[in-house]
């Protein structure tokens, strides 16, 4: 590898540790997809992708994007709503607003060579997804201070693609992963009776985890007009938040699901490109997110005492998604994006209540951009997305100790986003 590279990819790993961390969330906490370009195509980007945040989707694609850097920023904003109604106490009966923040800025960066006509290295640096709620007063339920969560999810991803013959094409991602998390207002839950560790549930700042996984890719072109794609991967093993070790299950264990995927893309005509995308993610692979708070009838009944190995969590299924976008060139100067993403809900009616603190529930996503290519082999990408309301009212949601009745919540997102692209 030339010393140019090296030293690119250098910075780009340090820079990708300073960069702002971020929260974002439309197929539960993860984010509908990886860069401007395929944000605007409704996440779309297994079987073809249009720049370096490739190794995202597909770590296989880097190899399509040649010598290639980019740079993006997205500013996404959610609009989440939550109440309780019916509990025993009529003061607990309250329309909240966990809005307090309302605008994230996600910073990506992508880059790739070739080292020969039949490899590339790269590296990709994005944000993986997120949760937030940050309410302006206390939820009475939870506790005495403002109550609301933030999750935030780094991914710095080394990339090795290579074309192994005339139609496949195969990669592989090292994802290096740095993720924060904080937690106020969840005095109630914080004593012997609710937590296996008194002190470390909330109010105790910003806590870091570390870990890393591995995303597999292949590509094929089918025939002139047809290619097809599909990743795996793997559950990533995460170190403990310890400053929140009597919260989550696992005592602070919060793990990353695996995921994978299938997709092709169709060249319809010179001008349009269509692709399709069906992913998975393992939500119940990590017990933190996906351990119900009561009992379940398909497990049993749980130890519902916050940070032990079987203790409560969201409660959170797994999701099935589904992606189609198209790019159609007006000219020769500009492309136009579209796309559309859904994917069910993962937050069971019954597991409303601890959700209000993360109301993943969006399902529905729209999406609009435009490329438009400059002088000297570079571009300029622009995204608008759109989730309209999902609301879910609580069906049992709030237990007997808690003086019973419903917790609702509710969620709708918009984000911008521009990149600048720059093939060399």
């Amino acid at each position: 590898m030339k010393h140019s590279t090296k030293s690119i990819l250098i910075g780009a790993c340090a820079a990708g540790m300073l960069l702002p961390l971020t929260a974002s969330a439309t197929n539960g906490y993860f984010s509908h997809g990886t860069g401007i370009k395929s944000k605007a195509m409704g996440g779309v980007g297994i079987a073809k992708s249009g720049d370096a945040l490739a190794a995202g989707t597909n770590p296989a694609n880097m190899f399509a994007q040649g010598n290639r850097v980019d740079f993006g920023l997205d500013r996404f904003s959610p609009d989440r709503s939550t109440s309780v109604t019916g509990n025993a106490n009529p003061a607990n009966n309250i329309q909240y607003d966990p809005n307090m923040d309302s605008d994230f800025y996600i910073p990506e960066f992508g880059y790739n060579q070739m080292l020969n006509d039949k490899m590339a290295f790269g590296v990709s640096v994005y944000g993986n997804g997120g949760m937030n709620t940050s309410y302006n007063r206390n939820v009475t339920l939870f506790g005495t201070t403002n109550a609301g969560v933030n999750l935030e999810q780094l991914f710095i991803a080394p990339t090795f693609s290579m074309k192994v013959d005339d139609k496949n094409t195969f990669g592989v991602s090292l994802n290096l992963i740095y993720q924060t998390f904080s937690a106020t207002g969840l005095e109630n839950f914080d004593s012997a009776a609710n937590t296996s560790a008194v002190g470390s549930v909330t109010n105790n700042g910003t806590d870091t985890s570390t870990g890393f996984n591995v995303r597999l890719g292949w590509t094929m072109e089918a025939s002139d007009t047809i290619s097809l794609g599909a990743f795996y991967q793997s559950k990533a093993d995460m170190s403990n938040f310890d400053k929140y070790k009597g919260l989550f299950a696992e005592q602070g264990d919060f793990d990353i699901p695996s995921t994978y995927g299938i997709g092709i893309n169709v060249a319809a005509s010179k001008a349009l490109n269509i692709g399709f995308d069906i992913t998975k993610i393992n939500y119940s692979e990590v017990a933190a997110i996906s351990n119900p708070l009561g009992p379940s009838s398909s497990a049993g009944v749980i130890d519902n005492t916050l940070g032990t190995a079987n203790g409560a969590g969201f409660g959170w299924q797994d999701m099935t998604v589904y992606k189609l976008g198209a790019a159609y060139a007006i000219n020769s100067k500009m492309t136009l994006l579209g796309g559309y993403n859904y994917g069910k809900q993962p937050i069971p009616a019954d597991q409303t209540f601890f959700n209000m603190l993360a109301p993943g529930v969006t399902e529905e996503t729209y999406t609009l951009g435009l490329t438009y290519e400059l002088a000297s082999k570079a571009e300029l990408t622009f995204m608008f997305m759109y989730a309209p309301e999902k609301k879910v009212d609580g069906s049992g949601s709030i237990p007997a100790t808690f003086g019973g009745g419903e917790s609702n919540i509710s969620m709708s997102q918009t984000s911008f986003g521009m990149a600048y692209g720059w093939k060399f």
